[in-house]
């Protein structure tokens, strides 16, 4: 074994969580702030909507359709929906929220799975078609929720400040995400088949799996997650608007990679997606206490990705495939 194969096995080994122990040790030197307690928690609930986001974008790329680029209009769209239902009560308002991110999650799921179109094009031309759509609906306007105390619209607004105890309801909303994600995958016979399908579709077809089912069903998994976070993110923000869940679908991608997730599909698992969004939001935060400004952030967030999937296409490569 080359020094090249030792590193990246020494890597895959000490898993993500290495890299975030790494972090932690890091910021500490940074600021005598970062290790406390209200800080860690700080970092949860900045994560918490990503992490939402990415329980759900892992089974997209788990399954061998690396990504699904209509996740911010997902979010933008389930939060539109809400504010503008919520006239009829907070319970049907948040449920058609919800329906209306999984009507576009089954959308995808049918062009995707059904008549197997390119997932990155077809996400994409949604993403651009579904921006339109509300700008022309609403006329580029924000909706606001009527916030007159006993009003359901004052009850959404709350929905993102709810807490339990110390911990804030999105945090616990993202953990029970994530241990049902993991149960999911690795208990279930559509977590199996759905690795089987991220390995290869063709040998998954000829062993009798409904592929273009699974395919639809990751698609639905990812628009339901993105439909629950565009919702507190409309609750967070006391408005539902276009443009909101703009960046989350690079973000998720790239916490969902640097976790261990195959772009390639098949392999992963969801302690280690869970890890990359904990590794995105340490390195976010160090960032913040040094001063780095959101767009010098960024650039450092796609080095990450890139170094990332750089690492990943070496390892397939190693393994007789040229592609990531």
């Amino acid at each position: 074994m080359d020094n090249k194969s030792r590193f990246f096995s020494l890597i895959q080994s000490l898993g993500i969580y290495a890299v975030a122990v790494v972090l932690l040790l890091a910021g500490m030197l940074v600021s005598s702030d970062f290790l406390t307690a209200d800080n860690l928690l700080s970092i949860l609930g900045a994560v918490a909507l990503l992490g939402i986001v990415s329980s759900g974008m892992a089974f997209v790329t788990y399954s061998g359709n690396m990504a699904d680029l209509s996740v911010p209009v997902i979010m933008a769209f389930s939060g539109i929906i809400t504010v503008a239902a919520l006239p009829l009560g907070l319970p049907i308002a948040l449920l058609l929220g919800v329906l209306a991110g999984l009507m576009i999650g089954a959308m995808n799921g049918f062009v995707v799975g059904v008549l197997n179109a390119n997932p990155i094009l077809w996400t994409l031309a949604v993403a651009f078609f579904m921006e339109g759509f509300m700008r022309f609906t609403w006329s580029n306007n924000q909706i606001y929720p009527d916030t007159t105390p006993g009003t359901a619209g004052a009850s959404f607004i709350m929905i993102f400040r709810l807490r339990l105890g110390p911990v804030p309801l999105v945090v616990v909303v993202m953990l029970v995400f994530f241990i049902l994600a993991h149960l999911v995958i690795t208990r279930t016979k559509f977590g199996r088949q759905s690795q089987l399908v991220g390995s290869s579709r063709s040998a998954a077809r000829t062993s009798g799996i409904p592929v273009s089912r699974v395919v639809l069903l990751n698609f639905l998994v990812t628009a339901f997650t993105a439909s629950v976070a565009g919702i507190f993110l409309t609750s967070m923000n006391k408005l539902g608007v276009f443009y909101l869940g703009q960046g989350y679908d690079f973000r998720a991608v790239t916490a969902v990679v640097i976790g261990g997730v195959m772009l390639s599909g098949g392999r992963g698992n969801m302690a280690g997606v869970l890890g990359g969004v904990l590794v995105m939001g340490l390195l976010t935060n160090m960032m913040t206490f040094i001063g780095i400004t959101s767009f010098r952030q960024n650039i450092v967030t796609g080095i990450v990705f890139i170094v990332v999937v750089g690492m990943q296409q070496y390892q397939l490569r190693a393994r007789g495939k040229d592609y990531a």
